[in-house]
């Protein structure tokens, strides 16, 4: 910790000696996260430089952070990163002053309840998750059909510790928050029951396997269902019945960001209905800016797999950050799965 304060020291020290007009800025992203036109034209606008490299999974981007000296200025942590990134004291304060497109957010992004005051984040795509499913294939209803074998070993789930616990738990009536041992002990066992009907635990990459039709039914973020949906009429997605989890992408500013300035400058920029829709509408992610929602086709703003009714939204409940114990015992679990 000590050696950490004392690299942000420096950080602040050496950034005196960096002249503003050099309008550098280092952004690390998902990958499919901006359109092709998003990066050139703010640095047209702006007389900037953007670094900008891509992550795929938010325990990379938060093992750079931890660095104290990554690098990067602009982040995008899921909501359930944003409180530990702040309570790790890895994240720097928003200045709303300079972020007036604020007010473009969905009124349930305004006060969101990882971050109510949008103190440290904004957010910035959203989604959920749900089955994928061939048409070809019975439908299914909720998480209680991938335990039953309909889909001759042509099934996936998530390869993702979190997303496979939260079908466990609501398939067993529980928060896909849960932390007590013994929730959690049962999630693993149902997983565990599993197992043999599971082809594979893949993410986004199955997207081409459904296509195929390879795999009949899938646990599949919204995202990647609509991506795979869009090439091939034979696919359909469908929230479960049982609940399901929720997650918001969020931009965020490095505490270690020599470049405060322009990095909330991007932030607003970001913002703006028109850059926001134009991402959505060219990578099918669901935008948590509600101006630029109002901007898209309807083909698009109506889609329910990309944004779920408000009675299917009752359903869905938001990952939230776990406690080091509840965390360190699903981590275990997680390996214990795997390896059954």
């Amino acid at each position: 910790m000590n050696r950490r304060v004392f690299l942000l020291a420096v950080s602040g020290a050496a950034a005196g000696c960096m002249t503003e007009h050099a309008r550098r800025l280092n952004v690390y992203n998902w990958s499919d996260y901006v359109a092709r036109d998003t990066i050139p034209k703010f640095e047209r606008e702006f007389g900037a430089h953007i670094r900008y490299a891509t992550y795929e999974s938010a325990e990379e981007m938060l093992a750079k952070a931890m660095t104290g000296n990554s690098g990067w200025d602009v982040v995008f942590p899921s909501n359930s990163y944003v409180q530990p990134m702040r309570e790790m004291d890895l994240l720097a304060p928003l200045d709303h002053k300079r972020l007036a497109n604020l007010k473009n957010l969905g009124k349930r992004f305004q006060s969101p309840p990882w971050d109510p005051e949008l103190g440290w984040s904004t957010p910035y795509m959203y989604g959920s998750t749900g089955i994928v499913y061939s048409k070809q294939a019975p439908q299914p209803e909720g998480w209680r059909d991938l335990w039953v074998n309909k889909y001759q070993g042509r099934m996936t789930m998530l390869d993702d510790p979190a997303e496979v616990f939260a079908a466990c738990l609501k398939r067993l009536g529980d928060s896909v928050n849960a932390t007590a041992p013994p929730e959690l002990k049962s999630a693993e066992a149902l997983a565990i029951r599993q197992k043999p009907l599971v082809r594979a635990y893949i993410n986004a990459e199955v997207r081409d396997q459904l296509i195929a039709g390879d795999v009949l039914a899938a646990q599949s973020w919204s995202i990647t269902a609509q991506q795979a949906i869009d090439q091939s009429g034979r696919l359909a997605f469908v929230y479960p019945a049982e609940g399901f989890p929720l997650y918001c992408d969020t931009a965020a500013i490095l505490r270690e960001s020599r470049h405060q300035e322009l990095a909330h400058e991007f932030l607003n920029y970001l913002l703006r209905p028109e850059v926001a829709a134009a991402i959505a509408r060219e990578m099918r992610t669901a935008t948590a800016n509600e101006a630029a929602r109002h901007l898209l086709p309807a083909k698009d703003s109506e889609n329910t797999t990309l944004y779920p009714t408000e009675a299917i939204l009752a359903r869905g409940e938001w990952f939230e950050a776990m406690p080091p114990a509840a965390q360190r015992l699903r981590d275990r679990l997680w390996t214990q799965i795997k390896s059954a």
